[in-house]
């Protein structure tokens, strides 16, 4: 009889018969592995725990993690393929060092000793500061937090961010702002308990599965759902409210449902004055936010927005849940806030099925923006100006304050840098600008006047072609470490291989760069474990309180939530259930936000709107799943996504090459005409390089606070090639 699909064992009947393509064509049978290692996927925040079948020095397979709450055995297209990469032939098994006809296999000691000579060599002319890193925020805990103590100790430089910047950066900072705390509210199983959830410029269904089936959970209890988005995605086919926003005017939505409510008295006036402060500056400030007026700025109906408000305000829980959509914009922090003052209005936080949480996007998203890779950061979300904050870190590693560099320079504006020339070096570790950062042309042009670049990586991507020096380092999979969860629960990574040939895992490298530095005695790390022991001393006191948190005790509980700030303590799954919020006066704050347009608005020449995002099978810049034979038959090549109406005008069927141009550059794709976006809106995914690149397209304007791009909206013209 045939396995049920979807159970157990017909998930070993379709994998079970672990393959591995041969050099000489064909598969072989692999057998039964030796091993099994229980860790977590190394695509996106969710972090869904996956047991690896490991056979000899390789990951030959997968079996479900049933028993990992956060997911119970389930998972992506991504995730289930995730394996393949270990013994992927692109894999990088040496140092590469660049010579005038291209790169060549080196020994460690030459690519070390090359790497540091032209460190030194460019700081002793040009100052500490002309040396700069830019590291991934899919980086373990241990990794991101040496990556700032290594700038900042080792090379002495201010010069240190991180991709996270163009991701998470305006939730951290409307967190920070509102709450004092930047941190998913709640963990995921309180979704399922909210009466009301609105889904607000998150594409769940594609990049976060395992959040959609919280969501459905939610819907079968007899919760309602509103969905936010210029396009219908698979979680607003199923919401019971689907508001198809323009480009860019999120806000006005959000601030004319925060009017309705206070007008229709659903608002929590208890709640706001005891647990709140700067709420009659809002309310204000939204009063002229009627329907009507929201409504000619979104091009929608006023009936939705009513309807929203509605729905929102009579619910007797609710949860707020965004993501990239809303803080992709040159205005992305007053989204964010406008998002949270939506919460706030109506008391919901510190209860099951109440809350607000922005859904991190990258591998470790949650906790690589907690210890220092962000140029205006210190560990434990400490503030690099903050006198106390530096004396205290200063302390921890053992240097002079006076020595502590302070803060530097956003990603974005450090590669603005870089193009005029101020900073002459770079090192970056799992980053790949010149697909990641937008306006592609312009980070081409910057990484071509570097006078030295090295990359640590496992792969060699698109931006490391321009590198002098390329470091092979470490998967997931081969080293040991911790990282932090959409829900903000710090889980183990358990190594499951060694790095292969002459690779190395990545904390090693850094360590031994520091080491011919002349710094080695700041980086005397026998494994990842000691250097997580003093994550968590430089953590304590901070917001962000690791000190509680050990390997062995995150083994025995699946993960423990932070602020964890003593041994003895449980963790913290749910925030602000005391109602103290992170300031002095335990209140959170309002936020008065305007409405205002995006930096870069269609005009007779570029009269449509371009959005980007993710697909199901495809992870960031693509440097690991475009290599995965199955995700890459399912999703090739990225699509230009158009209405009916629009391809009719433009005399375009699907599959049709069309050209689309901005401001900054231009792409020929094919053509997909659906239904499911807005007729004055196109788009395209960006995990694509080169002339695929969406990031030919977009803009380098940023936030004035968060400093993150304006991915979500750039004018365009299309025209059929």
């Amino acid at each position: 009889m045939a396995a049920i699909p979807g159970s157990l064992e017909s998930l070993k009947e379709q994998f079970g018969p672990h393959l591995k393509f041969t050099p000489e064509g064909g598969w072989q049978r692999l057998g039964e592995p030796d091993r099994r290692v229980n860790t977590h996927c190394c695509f996106c925040g969710q972090q869904c725990g996956i047991t690896l079948l490991v056979k000899g020095n390789e990951v030959i397979g997968f079996d479900p993690w049933m028993d990992f709450p956060f997911n119970q055995g389930k998972l992506c297209p991504k995730g289930v393929k995730r394996y393949l990469q270990n013994a992927h032939p692109d894999r990088l098994l040496h140092p590469l060092v660049r010579e005038p006809n291209g790169f060549r296999p080196a020994t460690r000691d030459e690519a070390l000793d090359a790497t540091v000579r032209s460190i030194q060599k460019i700081q002793t002319q040009y100052g500490k500061d002309a040396f700069a890193v830019l590291s991934g925020a899919s980086l373990s805990n241990e990794k991101s937090y040496l990556m700032g103590k290594f700038a900042r100790v080792a090379l002495q430089t201010r010069e240190i961010d991180y991709n996270g910047r163009l991701c998470m950066a305006s939730a951290t900072a409307g967190n920070e702002l509102a709450f004092g705390i930047d941190r998913a509210c709640n963990p995921w199983s309180d979704i399922p308990l909210a009466k009301c959830l609105i889904l607000a410029g998150t594409n769940v269904g594609e990049c976060s599965p395992i959040t959609t089936d919280y969501v459905w959970q939610a819907r079968d209890r007899g919760g309602k759902i509103i969905v936010i988005d210029p396009r219908m995605t698979p979680i607003a086919r199923t919401a019971d409210l689907f508001i198809p926003v323009r480009p860019g005017t999120d806000l006005a939505l959000l601030n004319a449902m925060l009017r309705l409510l206070i007008e229709r008295g659903y608002t929590d006036e208890e709640f706001i004055r005891n647990h709140t402060v700067g709420f009659e500056k809002v309310r204000e400030t939204v009063a002229k936010y009627t329907p009507e007026y929201a409504a000619k700025i979104c091009a929608i109906r006023p009936a939705l927005i009513v309807q929203g408000a509605e729905m929102w305000g009579r619910a007797e829980t609710g949860m707020l849940l965004h993501a990239k959509g809303i803080e992709h914009h040159s205005k992305g922090v007053a989204n964010v806030l406008a998002c949270i003052n939506l919460v706030l209005a109506v008391g919901r936080f510190g209860r099951p099925g109440c809350g607000y949480s922005a859904i991190t996007g990258q591998g470790n998203g949650q906790g690589a923006r907690e210890h220092g890779q962000k140029c205006t950061q210190l560990p434990g979300f400490r503030d690099i100006e903050e006198p106390e904050h530096r004396a205290y870190i200063s302390r921890v590693w053992g240097i002079s304050e006076s020595d502590l560099p302070h803060k530097g320079t956003s990603a974005v504006e450090l590669m603005a840098k870089i193009h005029r020339g101020e900073i002459k070096g770079l090192l970056t570790i799992s980053f790949n600008p010149l697909v990641s950062l937008p306006d592609a042309n312009f980070t081409r042009e910057a990484l071509e006047k570097l006078e030295f670049y090295v990359g640590i990586d496992f792969f060699l991507s698109e931006s490391l072609r321009y590198a002098d020096v390329v470091l092979a380092g470490s998967l997931h999979e081969e080293d040991e470490g911790t990282c932090t969860t959409v829900e903000g629960r710090v889980v183990r990574l358990r190594q499951a291989v060694k790095p292969p040939g002459e690779a190395r895992v990545d904390w090693e490298i850094v360590c031994e760069l520091a080491k011919r530095l002349g710094r080695g005695k700041f980086f005397n790390y026998q494994n990842a474990e000691d250097i997580f022991n003093e994550l968590r001393v430089a953590s304590q006191g901070g917001v962000a309180d690791y000190f509680g948190i050990t390997y062995e005790k995150l083994e025995k509980n699946y993960g423990v939530f932070w602020p964890c700030p003593s041994l003895d303590h449980p963790g913290t799954p749910r925030l602000f259930e005391d109602k103290q919020f992170y300031f002095p006066d335990g209140k959170a704050r309002f936020h008065a936000v305007e409405w205002r347009p995006a930096a870069d608005v269609p005009d007779a020449e570029y009269p449509l709107y371009l959005t980007t995002g993710r697909v199901v099978y495809q992870y960031l810049s693509g440097t690991q799943t475009r290599r995965i034979g199955w995700l890459t038959e399912q999703n090739p090549e990225p699509t230009v996504e158009m209405h009916p109406r629009l391809a009719e005008k433009l005399g375009v069927k699907s599959g049709d090459r069309v050209r689309v141009t901005s401001r900054r550059g231009q792409v020929e794709l094919k053509a997909e005409v659906v239904t499911t976006i807005r007729p004055d809106t196109v788009f395209i995914a960006y995990h694509w390089p080169e002339k695929m690149s969406a990031n030919l397209l977009t803009q380098r304007a940023l936030d004035p606070i968060s400093k993150i791009p304006e991915y979500k909206v750039s004018a365009v013209r299309v025209e059929k090639v």
